[in-house]
């Protein structure tokens, strides 16, 4: 802007010299004046600033208003015409915050409005000082960029759908067991008196003594829920999508089964498995909202594939909850196998409902109710607590 000013000044003041017209000069030496004390001043009033941007609430749930609270302080004394923050927010765009002067700093606010669930970093952001005609502009980068997490909002559920179910695929109910289990460790000299079943008789035929066993105690999560983050089955715009819809359903079946005491752990099938275990309502659980918020359907394989080779944590599970949309008999077929050695249930999202398309009957999700499986199907327009609360003796629960 000061450049423009600059030009149009000497062009102005050309044209007075041409045409000997006094008002021209005037304006045109007006114009110049003009544009060098708008540097001047911005250069007397920049200076160091030390700038602190504040997210409020943070973090926040879906449908709160979130702001950005901005209070910078700057050693400069010299009065200005404006100071600026701008910056931007991925998938959210830009900002401008104006600040005012209280108290000897700078404060102000941008209201983002009510974001849906996400984790928003913060892009390019920069304070600005601007003279008052607004001919010249400086700007100094931000320290740190800012960043919006929003968790889902989550159900309060007081039953499950699956708690009248917790069976074996084949109908045989589930012995209690406990958390833990022994897994192999090394192998070690045999000592007087212990028993010959921790024998491990390769090692002891190839170096021709007795070797045993020897195990560690490897905890066991008590429940694990699976969310599937294949981007074939989100469907929709956010917040009423079906991949979040989902996101809003594991959580919530996470947080019912940690508030009745039970370790449980959430598994994303993102590239690289994502897993965050929570054992209280307290600062474990923070870790899994903050995964929900960040997870996105962006899995670059199906829930079968995932299933072939599952992480640790899921094979070591007491118990499964699968929350999909996927539509595989390849799935289903591996859920059941699953299904054979301990209780699985499953949260089907009704992805095609999300997109408007009329509903229909999933040969995967009958053939995984018809095996006894507890399934909860859930479509666009259902009231997720119900569908997530209901029992049902024949195994499928929809909304």
């Amino acid at each position: 802007m000061r450049h423009g000013a600059l030009a149009l000044g000497g062009g102005v003041l050309a044209a007075a010299i041409v045409f000997a017209s006094r008002p021209l000069g005037v304006a045109g030496l007006g114009l110049l004046l003009a544009a060098l004390l708008a540097r001047a001043f911005v250069r007397g009033a920049s200076g160091p600033v030390d700038v602190r941007t504040t997210v409020v609430p943070n973090p926040a749930t879906e449908g709160d208003s979130v702001t950005l609270r901005i209070d910078a302080r700057r050693r400069s004394r010299f009065a200005f015409g404006s100071a600026v923050v701008v910056g931007a927010l991925d998938e959210i765009g830009s900002y401008e915050c104006r600040l005012r002067g209280r108290a000897g700093r700078l404060v102000g606010e941008a209201k983002l409005g009510r974001l849906p669930r996400g984790r928003y970093e913060g892009l390019d952001g920069r304070f600005e000082v601007r003279d008052p005609l607004g001919l010249e502009v400086r700007s100094h980068p931000l320290g740190s960029p800012v960043t919006a997490v929003v968790h889902p909002r989550l159900v309060e559920l007081t039953t499950l759908f699956d708690d009248s179910g917790r069976t074996f695929g084949d109908g045989r109910r589930l012995l209690l067991r406990r958390p833990a289990g022994y897994d192999f460790h090394s192998v070690r000299e045999y000592e007087q008196g212990e028993s010959l079943r921790r024998v491990h008789w390769p090692t002891t035929a190839r170096r021709g003594e007795l070797m045993v066993k020897e195990l560690i105690d490897s905890p066991r999560e008590s429940l694990v829920v699976v969310l599937d983050c294949d981007p074939a089955g989100a469907a929709g715009t956010p917040p009423r999508s079906s991949f979040d819809t989902a996101v809003r359903a594991a959580g919530s079946l996470v947080r019912a089964h940690v508030a009745r005491g039970r370790q449980a752990a959430l598994v994303t099938t993102t590239d690289g498995d994502s897993v965050t275990c929570s054992a209280s309502l307290e600062g474990e659980f923070h870790s899994v909202l903050g995964a929900l918020a960040a997870v996105r359907p962006n899995a670059s394989h199906d829930l079968a594939r995932f299933l072939v080779q599952p992480p640790r944590v899921v094979d070591h599970a007491l118990e499964l909850v699968f929350v999909t949309a996927t539509q595989s008999l390849v799935a289903a077929t591996r859920l059941l196998d699953l299904a054979g050695r301990r209780p699985v249930s499953v949260v089907w999202i009704d992805a095609p409902s999300f997109a408007g398309r009329p509903t229909r009957a999933v040969p995967a999700v009958l053939r995984l109710s018809a095996a006894g499986l507890r399934v909860a199907v859930v479509r666009r327009g259902n009231d997720l607590a119900s569908v997530l609360e209901a029992q049902r003796g024949e195994g499928l629960a929809s909304g």
